[in-house]
């Protein structure tokens, strides 16, 4: 299982569209451990206008996470990117829909800015 770490803050909704495209691109089991920058100054200085910032175990960062294709081209760099979860919100995001992906066969949650809607 990957460890990663996200330096976060209360209310932060971009933060929120990273950890929803990471539950969607990331093929590897993980566990996200959540930082609160808030509670240092340190981490505020270092981090406040940066947020959300995705780290690794190895230390490496991702800022902008948020936008699908730094996370991907990050994931993807690792071995961790699901393909077909990626060519899905591509196709998503370049205005196709569920039932054009699929011809009307399937029916199911469609991604928008980073959050699933019923389709």
């Amino acid at each position: 299982m990957i460890r990663l770490r996200l330096y976060t803050t209360l209310g932060c909704h971009l933060c929120e569209q990273l950890e929803a495209l990471l539950a969607t691109l990331c093929d590897a089991p993980h566990r996200l451990e959540r930082v609160e920058i808030s509670d240092d100054d340190a981490l505020v200085e270092r981090y406040g206008v940066r947020i959300p910032v995705l780290v690794d175990e190895a230390g490496q960062e991702l800022d902008r996470g948020m936008q699908p294709e730094r996370l991907a081209a990050w994931l993807a760099e690792r071995g961790w990117l699901n393909e077909m979860a990626w060519q899905a919100l591509q196709r998503q995001l370049s205005g196709e829909t569920v039932s054009e992906t699929a011809r009307g066969e399937a029916k199911g949650a469609v991604l928008r800015g980073g959050r699933r809607y019923l389709g």
